[in-house]
């Protein structure tokens, strides 16, 4: 039963309307708390503002070097004119045997044997011309970088002269010769353990596809060759090459045919891809071919084979040591050394096939790669 209010103790009277005046008073500053934040909003927009704007300036200056200097494998070359293919910078994928002058139609030629350019770094090797381009080059990459860690580059190219004259005759290579790194004729496939691996895990897919672009009709009648292949020069028998990359620059029809090899090369983490040094393509010796003794232009890669079909008696002879291929798994060697190849089988043991691909020398710093790059950028 409820008691009125003027018959209830005094000490309860209070209690009452104290707690009204407490739920009144509190329940606006409940508001006030919860409407809090929309009004604090603007502020923490305003202090992340600046730290945004510097991170979109940071993005867009490094999107502006890397467009500017691509230093990734590929880095833009899927797109390059189908079927373009630079004549006379630098040696082709095994060499040349120093076969320069005979002429044949454009299709049975590999341009880079029979060079007539003015800008071929072979043709000028020995000249003050090109070392002087090539300090000009190192000068530019390290006013726009850096020149730090350009040591041996540096001393490379102000003694480059005298690097390639005074090599001794088992180790000479034509353009430029980095000073101071390890050097052997053969490397243990550890040097470059990914990507050696890698290839090896491709074999079957890269066979198919030699297959695949090995077995097309001649492009052209009076022509023994299919779309995309090039005859190199040999004194006996046949050496093609079929090219994705050549000295740095993507033959983009003939990667568009192998997609598979294309993304293996996408995967490699030291394919030398930016630079005039870099090579990458099915190679095929027909029976008693063979591919004269020569050096290759730099001591800065590592030659790497990776055996598709190896029938007997065939051989690679680097530095005076012989090896041969084996089917499946790769070779490494260094090419500025003195080598040569052949094939000595019959006509029914058939080609024999390798996918090259060209691989920075292990102790090439990435410092040293990325000017290398710069100094030879393919048309510099």
């Amino acid at each position: 039963m409820e008691v009125p209010a003027d018959k209830q103790p005094a000490c309860l009277r209070g209690v009452g309307e104290r707690l009204v005046q407490c739920s009144v008073i509190h329940t606006p500053s409940t508001h006030l708390q919860q409407e809090q934040p929309s009004v604090e909003e603007p502020k923490w927009s305003v202090r992340w503002a600046r730290p945004a704007c510097l991170l979109l300036l940071f993005l867009w200056y490094c999107y502006r070097v890397g467009r500017e200097h691509g230093s990734g494998p590929l880095h833009g070359r899927y797109g390059a004119e189908p079927g373009h293919l630079r004549t006379g910078v630098l040696s082709s994928s095994e060499g040349v045997g120093g076969a320069k002058g005979r002429q044949g139609s454009l299709d049975e030629q590999n341009g880079l044997a029979y060079c007539q350019s003015a800008e071929c770094f072979r043709c000028t090797a020995n000249g003050e011309g090109l070392n002087q381009r090539l300090y000009h080059s190192l000068q530019d990459y390290a006013k726009r970088y850096t020149w730090s860690g350009m040591g041996r580059v540096h001393k490379g190219v102000r003694d480059q002269g005298r690097y390639l004259s005074s090599r001794p005759t088992i180790q000479r290579p034509e353009v430029f010769f980095l000073p101071d790194l390890p050097s052997a004729p053969f490397f243990s496939r550890d040097a470059q353990k990914h990507d050696v691996e890698l290839l090896e895990r491709s074999f079957p897919a890269l066979l198919a596809e030699f297959g695949n672009v090995y077995n097309q009709p001649p492009a052209r009648s009076g022509s023994s060759l299919p779309p995309g292949w090039k005859a190199n020069s040999t004194p006996h028998g046949q050496w093609w090459t079929y090219y994705l990359v050549n000295q740095g620059e993507t033959l983009a029809l003939n990667a568009r045919r192998c997609p598979r090899a294309w993304r293996v090369l996408g995967q490699l983490r030291t394919f030398i891809a930016n630079n005039v040094f870099g090579n990458a393509c099915f190679s095929v010796l027909t029976p008693g071919a063979l591919i004269t003794e020569h050096y290759g232009p730099t001591n800065v890669r590592l030659r790497c084979h990776l055996g598709l079909r190896v029938p007997s008696a065939c051989e690679l002879v680097v530095g005076g040591e012989p090896q041969c291929w084996s089917e499946g798994s790769c070779l490494l060697f260094d090419d500025s050394f003195l080598h040569r190849a052949f094939h000595e089988g019959s006509a029914e043991d058939g080609p024999r096939v390798v996918f090259m691909v060209d691989l920075w020398h292990p102790n090439v710093a990435a410092a040293e790669r990325q000017a290398l790059d710069y100094i030879f950028t393919p048309g510099r």
